[in-house]
């Protein structure tokens, strides 16, 4: 494959950069135990904390994907991994807004420089939100771009977003609709204060509503540029050919494994001092206990071992130059999922053992219990969706879902 050196529109002024993968890992690490301090605040405010925003910023951890033109750092998919599963383990609601920063961020890459630059120019470390939904926005075009209507649900992340992603139907060249994506500014879109949820309480998952908005041409991109691609010059970072809807799931399931490790280290902090009010023992010497605790604990390496294993299969087949087939694609989603739903069952597994205490607002696996619930109910995490589109491909069948 014969690709170019470098492009020649893409040398601009210096921009200072946020630091490499390893680093952003550290830093998402040590910020935790302030997201987790914060935890109960930020599910009373239904968003994280105007604190918490300008700790998102000032550490880039949501830069992972940005491109290092820009000031970001051009991560590895398994940085993107570890960052997540540092902040779900800290604050669930908070991990959720920051996944939709680092996805959309990602998305964004594809966009034209144009659009880049009207992102990131005067604000490298600008935070992204967006939902992916086409069937409920209407956008026609105009001269000069397109006018974009519509509401949207569950736009996590939203309150804290300078800039958001949105998708609508469009007519065609054929006259049938597609699926398009639109970049539009905050100041062109109204929050609808719905996001009143059992779970991930404090994600601003709010409502969106857009009333005949223009976007210009080159604020908006097509599904086809978030499939996967061959390199267009040489040392591309592999994150900007990837297919980016078949690495959501890795992403947001990723969320839920950190999620899912906050649930038993909770769990296990609780256990090792915690008296059975039945018996007067220790709940430690019950062996049904140990059953639980292995368990929950083996759930998570697997899921680990899952989530890692997806990354490092995108990576290698990008790496070699090849794109990933529709098994591959439809494998890498159907393990993230799988990856989500082991997260769920070691939550379930010490929210059963844990007993009448955990219901208790204060308790910490009640926030834990019910971030996961809600974590489940996205549709990457959706184990019939995903297994049906593995399982039809494996047994020689067209894949069904057209975003992977």
């Amino acid at each position: 494959m014969k690709t170019q050196t470098a492009l020649s529109h893409e040398v601009f002024p210096a921009i200072e950069p946020v630091g490499t993968p390893e680093e952003l890992v550290k830093r998402a690490r040590e910020l935790a135990p302030a997201l987790r301090q914060r935890a109960a605040e930020t599910e009373a405010l239904r968003q994280p904390p105007e604190a918490t925003r300008q700790d998102i910023q000032r550490t880039g951890v949501h830069r992972l994907f940005q491109p290092s033109r820009f000031g970001g750092a051009d991560a590895p998919f398994r940085a993107a991994v570890d960052v997540m599963i540092a902040l779900g383990k800290a604050c669930g609601s908070t991990a959720w807004a920051v996944v939709q920063n680092i996805s959309h961020n990602s998305m964004m890459c594809r966009w034209s420089l144009e659009a880049q630059e009207d992102v990131w120019r005067n604000n490298p470390a600008a935070l992204l939100s967006g939902i992916l939904i086409p069937n409920i926005g209407r956008a026609r075009r105009v001269n000069g771009g397109y006018v974009l209507s519509g509401r949207w649900p569950f736009v996590s992340g939203v309150s804290l977003a300078d800039w958001s992603l949105f998708t609508a139907f469009t007519p065609g060249p054929d006259g049938q609709e597609e699926d398009r994506h639109f970049l539009v500014p905050r100041s062109d879109y109204q929050i609808l204060d719905t996001w009143y949820a059992m779970g991930l309480k404090g994600s601003a998952s709010h409502d969106v509503e857009l009333n005949e908005v223009f976007v210009p041409e080159h604020r908006t991109t097509t599904i086809e540029s978030m499939r996967a691609r061959e390199a267009r010059y040489e040392g591309e970072p592999i994150n900007l050919r990837a297919p980016l809807y078949c690495m959501f799931g890795v992403f947001i399931g990723s969320s839920s494994l950190g999620i899912a490790e906050g649930a038993v280290e909770t769990y296990l902090e609780q256990a090792r001092g915690r008296i059975s009010r039945a018996s007067s023992r220790p709940v430690s010497d019950f062996s049904t206990q140990h059953v639980k605790v292995a368990e929950a604990l083996a759930c998570i390496r697997a899921a680990r071992l899952l989530i890692y294993g997806a990354c490092d299969q995108m990576t290698e087949i990008l790496e070699s130059g090849s794109l990933p087939t529709d098994e591959e694609r439809a494998r890498c989603r159907a393990e993230a999922t799988f990856a989500g739903q082991l997260a769920t069952r070691a939550v379930n597994i010490v929210w059963d053992a844990a007993g009448g205490g955990a219901i208790y607002d204060r308790n910490p696996l009640s926030r834990y219990y019910c971030d996961m619930a809600a974590a489940n109910r996205h549709i990457t995490q959706n184990w019939d969706v995903s297994a049906t589109t593995h399982g039809r491909v494996v047994l020689g069948l067209p894949i069904d879902n057209p975003t992977l």
